[in-house]
């Protein structure tokens, strides 16, 4: 059997454990977004009084339906069908089926004062295409609010250079399968990205864990480098 490469092992491991994912996510196991994570990147965006928002890899949609609830039209947009399923069937917004690559492409067809990839961004190659593409999709003065790991905490004891690592569903409960591979960036990495892509940073926020002191997450604010049509 041929191993797949790390972009398709990202969307095969996500396929597969789907169920798994979006029980643990509505059943608020997993700790740092249960005290942390989660209420940053629902403040972030609220902070920014959008009307519309486009949520990137927007998984089972927990997000999608919070903002919904606070007046706010969502569209969710991930890869993984059933993914999308659950989302849909839990209602709150709009979800469609479309990868980052397809975004990449110019295949969403949507305008929003705020997009969102909040712990979405896994790979190399398809995280530089769906970030080239968000200017386009960003209204005048919009804003990209991009929650991930923190390079710091997430380095853990490897070496602190942009590369491949393994993944891990440790603290998500049981019956998931073989976790998905991700591409770790320094800070330095992220801002490179950002600025390739052709968005300028506002701000960086580090929120942290309320046990450890350490970053829970890094949060950064972005907008678009120059007016897109």
């Amino acid at each position: 059997m041929t191993t797949p490469l790390p972009e398709e092992a990202i969307l095969q491991a996500w396929r597969q454990n789907a169920g798994p994912w979006a029980e643990a996510v509505r059943a608020q196991r997993i700790e740092s977004r249960k005290r942390v994570t989660d209420a940053v990147i629902l403040e972030a965006v609220l902070a920014q009084s959008p009307r519309c928002v486009i949520d990137l890899g927007c998984g089972e949609g927990w997000l999608a339906r919070a903002l919904a609830a606070r007046g706010v039209d969502v569209l969710g947009v991930d890869a993984v069908p059933a993914l999308v399923e659950a989302a849909r069937t839990q209602g709150g917004g709009r979800f469609e089926v479309m990868t980052y690559e397809q975004i990449g492409a110019g295949e969403l067809r949507a305008k929003a004062d705020v997009a969102v990839c909040n712990f979405s961004l896994l790979g190399q190659a398809s995280t530089d295409a769906v970030l080239a593409a968000v200017p386009a999709l960003l209204e005048p003065g919009g804003v990209l609010l991009v929650q991930t790991l923190h390079p710091v905490t997430a380095c853990g004891e490897l070496p602190y250079r942009d590369g491949w690592r393994e993944g891990s569903w440790a603290g998500c409960g049981d019956g998931f399968g073989e976790a998905a591979p991700w591409y770790f960036r320094t800070l330095g990495g992220w801002l490179d990205t950002f600025t390739a892509c052709g968005l300028h940073l506002l701000r960086i926020e580090e929120p942290l864990h309320p046990d450890s002191g350490r970053p829970a997450s890094i949060l950064f604010a972005l907008a678009a480098s120059r007016p897109t049509t």
